[in-house]
């Protein structure tokens, strides 16, 4: 029996993924919905310090979460895809971590093909050198040989965003615009974002990351040339 923080209530207009009863935001996609408590829109991790503070709590509670967690803001991988991934899909037939992970989205059908970095490869490599012989899919259950449910990794990263004392509302979906929004920080053109995100517009990824246009405002008034 679902508990009662994580029933399914109401479906996502946008992506048709279930939603958490009395979340504001689809825990797939990050859409806004519309429940009995309003609106509300999932935020991206933007501080690098909350960032390493979600890394440290994580891992110091489970290591899975810990790597799922690590994996997911490196990578822009949608949540449905992250739990999708099997062991084979970053280990090659001798055990060792693949230098790329080639999947097919299930929301686009599109293929993507990325590289892991550093962080991702050493993360990878401590947790899998602790799952039990015999799994399959990469981010496990411990009630058997399946990944653990989207419900489940939403109630895992929002419960450790407040831990740790993050106030904006954080989800999966975070990990993907904590990516994003990083790239934006790091001066990555806006365009080369939007088409990594399959966005129609620079408008949308900018708003999609948490810009506002109060900060873009802010930018004109502190130039003074």
């Amino acid at each position: 029996m679902a508990k009662k923080d994580t029933k399914i209530t109401k479906k996502c207009p946008k992506c048709g993924a279930g939603a958490i009863k009395n979340s504001t935001v689809c825990i797939e996609c990050g859409a806004k919905i519309k429940t009995s408590n309003g609106m509300g829109t999932v935020q991206p991790i933007r501080s690098k310090k909350d960032i390493e503070s979600m890394k440290a709590y994580l891992k110091s509670k489970n290591i899975r979460d810990w790597a799922l967690f690590v994996l997911g803001i490196n990578s822009a991988l949608r949540i449905s895809d992250l739990l999708n991934l099997n062991l084979t899909d970053v280990c090659d037939e001798n055990g060792n971590i693949k230098d790329r992970i080639k999947l097919k989205e299930i929301k686009t059908g599109k293929t993507k093909d990325f590289p892991l970095n550093t962080n991702v490869k050493e993360a990878l490599k401590e947790y899998i050198s602790t799952v039990k012989d015999g799994q399959n899919v990469l981010f496990a259950s411990q009630k058997g040989n399946k990944a653990i449910t989207r419900q489940h990794a939403h109630t895992i990263l929002s419960s450790a965003a407040k831990t740790i004392g993050i106030k904006e509302a954080i989800s999966c979906h975070s990990l993907r615009k904590s990516f994003s929004f990083a790239l934006y920080e790091a001066g990555v053109d806006i365009t080369r974002i939007q088409s990594l995100l399959n966005h129609s517009s620079p408008r949308e990824t900018l708003r999609y990351i948490g810009i506002i246009q109060g900060e873009l405002d802010e930018i004109y008034m502190e130039l003074n040339l």
